[in-house]
């Protein structure tokens, strides 16, 4: 089921994602605007786009945040990887999304340390030259 389901979100979110989704969903607002007069621009006219458009961006939530958890796993592992395979790297920053917001804090702030410690330097090494 999980394999049949990021197949499809896969193949869903690069059709989706084309020009070509883009320039059809024009072309079918534009349809249905023509049509308005056709129809008195009645409620059940206007009901049409309304549900189509709800039942589309309802569907379309899942596909994305698949996709967007699949790409973020994927990143965090490349990530996981690069600080493995680095020798001076900390290997307790591997699968550091999986942290308390507390440990999170903590390490932003070491970090911004370092990025101040940084910027003083080059201040320096600025100023001498």
């Amino acid at each position: 089921m999980n394999d049949l389901f990021r197949k499809i979100a896969h193949w869903t979110s690069e059709k989706v994602g084309s020009p070509w989704a883009f320039v059809v969903a024009v072309l079918i607002i534009v349809l249905w605007a023509i049509t308005g007069p056709l129809f008195h621009f009645s409620d059940t006219w206007q009901l049409v786009i309304n549900t189509g458009t709800t039942i589309i961006t309802f569907l379309m939530v899942f596909l994305i945040q698949n996709m967007q958890n699949r790409d973020a796993r994927a990143i965090h592992l490349k990530l996981d990887e690069l600080i493995r395979a680095i020798d001076p790297a900390r290997n307790a920053l591997i699968d550091i999304e999986d942290m308390e917001d507390t440990e999170l804090e903590l390490l932003q702030k070491e970090f911004a340390k370092f990025r101040d410690q940084k910027i003083a330097e080059i201040k320096e090494q600025r100023d001498q030259a």
